[in-house]
């Protein structure tokens, strides 16, 4: 069973996660800080600062404004937004990396460049030019995706203890 996370950790994944519903991507500092109705949990100035800071300092959030000190997400930032979303990342790595292998035919191109978009969103790294690797448990997630995609003809995900 796993612990509940830190108020550190919830107050920065929080505040990653608002910043992902924003409908721009970006949100000014005061506006968070000092109006805590808009985003439904009242906040202290101080420990809001630390998170943006924790996430400045991991690259997920940007300065865009010093003058207004205005943010927004980085692709990093909203890989791993979507990643709390979905309730991925949260576990230890279990030592399995997953791969997926594809040879998907040109008139089935748009199916092709939708899977490279969701195994982007899933935070998996381009190896070769049709493999893909991660570490994140996802695989019932992907071969369901894959499925409703139609391309499982073409595409094989492994788990792999050793990819060496």
């Amino acid at each position: 069973m796993s612990r509940p996370p830190s108020k550190k950790r919830f107050l920065t994944d929080f505040t990653l996660l608002v910043l992902e519903k924003s409908i721009d991507g970006y949100i000014r500092f005061e506006d968070f800080a000092y109006h805590p109705m808009m985003v439904g949990r009242d906040l202290k100035k101080s420990e809001l600062s630390q998170a943006v800071k924790r996430l400045r300092e991991n690259g997920l959030v940007e300065l865009i404004s010093d003058k207004e000190l205005i943010f927004r997400l980085t692709d990093s930032g909203r890989d791993r937004a979507l990643w709390k979303k979905m309730g991925l990342g949260e576990e230890k790595w279990d030592g399995k990396w997953r791969l997926v292998i594809w040879d998907i035919p040109e008139k089935r191109r748009a199916a092709r460049d939708l899977l490279r978009y969701k195994l982007k969103q899933l935070g998996f790294k381009q190896w070769q030019q049709s493999v893909w690797a991660s570490k994140v448990n996802c695989t019932k997630l992907l071969r369901d995706f894959i499925r409703k995609t139609g391309i499982e003809d073409w595409v094989m995900v492994v788990e792999s203890e050793n990819v060496g």
